[in-house]
């Protein structure tokens, strides 16, 4: 795997037991993985006016919101886009997101999809995934 996809809210927004963390415990994960060779991104359904905070631009590759592209998940063309943004095949990108049918969605797509429950059990699973 070389790409990792991450919703935002309900994601990178989930700060576990750590709530004195420095930044968001997947934010981090995205940093390590990054550092390994894998390529993140962002993949909101917010309107095109959101952006993430700037402290994480370099940590992700790509950023992309539905109301931006003007197609939202669990559209499989949505998750065309940000793996082709990615410069990879689907097969090679790993989703994230608390939601369940945009996992599916995901899946449908080509790419592996994590659904997020807790901040632990998604790392446990990136690891084995990206490690």
């Amino acid at each position: 795997m070389r790409g990792l996809v991450l919703d935002y809210g309900g994601v990178l927004t989930d700060l576990g037991d750590d709530h004195a963390a420095v930044e968001p415990p997947l934010v981090a994960a995205a940093r390590r993985f990054r550092g390994k060779g894998v390529r993140p991104a962002i993949l909101s359904n917010a309107d095109g006016l959101w952006r993430p905070p700037s402290a994480w631009a370099p940590v992700f590759d790509v950023v992309v919101t539905s109301g931006e592209v003007g197609v939202a998940k669990p559209d499989r063309r949505v998750y065309l886009l940000v793996a082709e943004l990615l410069r990879l095949p689907t097969n090679e990108c790993v989703f994230v997101d608390d939601l369940a049918v945009n996992v599916r969605g995901a899946v449908a797509a080509g790419m592996v999809g994590v659904h997020h429950r807790s901040v632990d059990a998604t790392l446990g699973e990136l690891d084995v995934l990206l490690g």
